[in-house]
This record gives structure tokens, C-alpha cells and sequence, in this order.
């Protein structure tokens, strides 16, 4: 890079899970690619595809942070913040009702809720919110996206007049809804789902089967909320249980579909469109992207193969970058990349390339440069 003019280079990773944030992967790469070709300009935009990370996406982006206090997935309160810019709001339910936010990291799959999602939401509409993008991604809870509903306003009662309890596994006893006491600012509010999930709330693809053992929840548990869930969709309505994305978080995505008329969209196409990817392309010679494992989960809508697309589409050539990559080399052409860098080549041993991922970034930037 070093030989011509100076490049222009654009690091667009998402996170490493379990290692680095997106942001701390770019600052890897760029002090790689700054030590082996110092005349190099970087730009770096670290992404997401609607998990966590997805704020801190927004925040690296020059949106404003806005910060609360939020009841987390057991209730007990937390402080967690949100990216907001003009009357967009940008809410991420992994930073106030995920996995990462149980107390002690006690798994409770029948019991915790949502609820602490649909405060924040509150709190974005109460300053001018008139589009939320909801990042679906790292539930706790299996809910059906209950907890968030009621603390937007929507009355879930019992057979004896009771408002239901919190917890996917309550959602059994819910016989009526009451819409009348809704937040008045979701009258005008456009919901955006964004999400690499496109599972329905029920069945053997649904909330329950595949991500309710994720969040601890045994087969008796798994039975337990599936009969919840459809109880719940029978309630609200069974024409949007099959939609693609309603069984985001817990089928989050379904109440939001069915209750607030929320559209899902796949998570890093919400992304990049609100950073103004395309804009940002102009003039790069060279995108960089990545995330902890490139395998065949990836070609799924996942954060790298959205930057790969919009590179490729602006006639950008596209680098990954991940801490290991688990797909042939005929499918890192085919998924738009002109090549492929592992941490796991650098040093095998997993644990010891997660400990040391942002050194080994660094030499992977060194050689990008080269």
C-alpha cells in the first residue's frame, strides 16, 4: 500500500464475540495498517448486525448517546443507554434485557422478561422518537415480547381481572388485552425490527426450540413456553407468528409485529443504511470487515457479508478478518471476499488467539499492508 499513492481504507468489522467489541477491532487493525504503511487514511466504522454491539455501532458513528436507568431482565435496575439522532432512536434490547445483563449470569428462562426493553422505549418516544430501530439479539427471556408491552402501556389480564406477571412461562394465564392505555407516541412512531433472525414464533424453528436452551431452558422448559407462546399468538394474533423475525428475542419481534405494527429488516442492512454506508464508500480503495467466526452461519445475513455486499455493489474490493474462518475458499470468493485472514493461523490455540485477538490484529494490519 505503501507504493503508490496513499489508500484509502475503511475497517467495518463487527465484534469479535467474547473477545473484542467492533471498535476494538478496528482500532487493532488500523494501528496494524498505520505501523506497516504510515501514509495510509483509515476510516473506521465498526458495525453490527442488531446484537450487542449495535448502539456502540450508532455511538462510533457520531450519534448521540442517550443514558437511563432501566429494569433489566429480572427487574432489578440497571444503567444502559441508547444512540439517538434527530427523531431516530437506535435501541438495542441485548444492552437492557440480554443474556449479558443477568444478575450474576443466573439463567431464569421461564421468569425474566422484557419489560426493561419497552422503559427504554418509553423514554426515546418521551424525547421525540418518531422511528425506533429495535436491535433484536441476546434475549434473556422468551416472552413473546410481553414484558416489553406492558411497560408501553398494554394491559395483559388474567381470568381474575389481575395484570399478568412477568416471564414467558406466565403468558399461559393471559385471557385479554386492553390497547387503551398504549403510549400516546406510538400512535405516530415507526418501528424498525433489526435483526439477522428470521425464525417464527412457534414450532421446531421457533422462539422456544432453538433459542430457549440458549437461555437455559431444559426440553420440559422448552414444552412449557411453546404452549405459552401459542396461547400468547392465539391471544394477539396467529396470522403474524409465522412472519419471518417473530421469533427474534424470545418472539420480542412477534409482539412488536402484532401489537405495534414493527417491520423486520435484516439487521445489518438497518446498519449500514442509517450510517450511510454507501456515502462513507466514496473514494475507498479497500473495506476490511470481519467477526469472531466466519463459518457457514455467516452467509446468513450476518455482519460481513452485508459490508461485503455494499463494497462489492460501489466496485470495492472486501478483506475478512476473523478469529477463525470455517468456510472453503470457494465460499470466501463466492460470498464477495478477495480473501480471508484468520487469528487461528497466527495462533491456534483458541483460547490463547481470544486473549490475545487485538495484538493479533495488529499483525494482520501489518500484513494488509503489505
Amino acid at each position: 500500500m505503501t507504493d503508490t499513492h496513499s489508500r484509502r481504507v475503511i475497517l467495518a468489522p463487527d465484534k469479535f464475540k467474547g473477545s473484542l467489541t467492533a471498535a476494538q477491532v478496528a482500532a487493532a487493525l488500523a494501528t496494524g495498517l498505520k505501523r506497516g504503511a504510515p501514509q495510509t487514511q483509515i476510516r473506521q466504522l465498526p458495525v453490527a448486525d442488531g446484537g450487542d454491539g449495535t448502539v456502540d455501532a450508532f455511538l462510533a458513528a457520531g450519534w448521540e448517546r442517550v443514558t437511563l436507568e432501566a429494569p433489566g431482565p429480572t427487574l432489578k435496575p440497571l444503567t444502559t443507554a441508547y444512540a439517538m439522532r434527530g427523531d431516530t432512536a437506535v435501541i438495542e434490547l441485548a444492552a437492557v434485557t440480554g443474556l449479558s445483563k443477568l444478575p450474576g449470569g443466573h439463567l431464569d428462562p421461564l421468569y425474566v422478561s422484557t419489560y426493561g426493553l419497552g422503559v427504554v422505549m418509553a423514554h426515546a418516544l418521551e424525547r421525540g422518537a418518531r422511528e425506533i430501530v429495535l436491535g433484536l439479539g441476546g434475549s434473556a427471556s422468551t416472552d413473546g415480547g410481553a414484558g416489553m408491552l406492558q411497560a408501553l402501556g398494554l394491559r395483559i389480564l388474567t381470568a381474575d381481572g389481575r395484570e399478568l406477571a412477568c416471564g414467558g412461562a406466565k403468558l399461559a394465564q393471559a385471557v385479554r388485552v386492553d390497547r387503551t392505555g398504549l403510549h400516546p407516541g406510538l400512535a405516530g412512531a415507526h418501528i424498525v425490527l433489526a435483526s439477522d433472525v428470521d425464525n417464527p414464533l412457534l414450532g421446531p424453528t421457533g422462539a422456544a426450540a432453538v433459542y430457549g436452551p440458549q437461555k437455559g431452558a431444559g426440553p420440559d422448559e422448552v414444552a412449557v413456553l411453546e404452549v405459552a407462546l401459542t396461547h400468547w399468538a392465539e391471544l394477539i394474533g396467529t396470522d403474524y407468528a409465522g412472519k419471518p423475525g417473530a421469533g427474534a428475542a424470545g418472539g420480542t419481534g412477534f409482539g412488536a409485529i402484532a401489537m405495534l405494527g414493527a417491520v423486520a429488516r435484516p439487521g445489518i442492512d438497518v446498519v449500514l443504511g442509517l450510517v450511510d454506508f454507501d456515502t462513507q464508500l466514496a473514494g475507498a480503495d479497500l473495506v476490511v470487515t470481519g467477526e469472531g467466526s466466519l463459518d457457514a452461519q455467516s452467509l446468513h445475513g450476518k455482519a460481513p457479508i452485508g459490508v461485503a455486499g455494499a463494497a462489492l455493489h460501489a466496485g470495492i474490493p472486501v478483506i475478512a478478518v476473523a478469529g477463525r474462518v470455517q468456510l472453503t475458499p470457494d465460499q470466501v470468493r463466492s460470498a464477495g471476499f478477495s480473501a480471508a485472514y484468520a487469528l487461528s493461523d497466527l495462533e491456534p490455540d483458541p483460547a490463547r488467539s481470544m486473549a490475545d485477538a487485538a495484538a493479533l490484529l495488529e499483525r494482520i494490519g501489518e500484513r494488509l499492508a503489505r
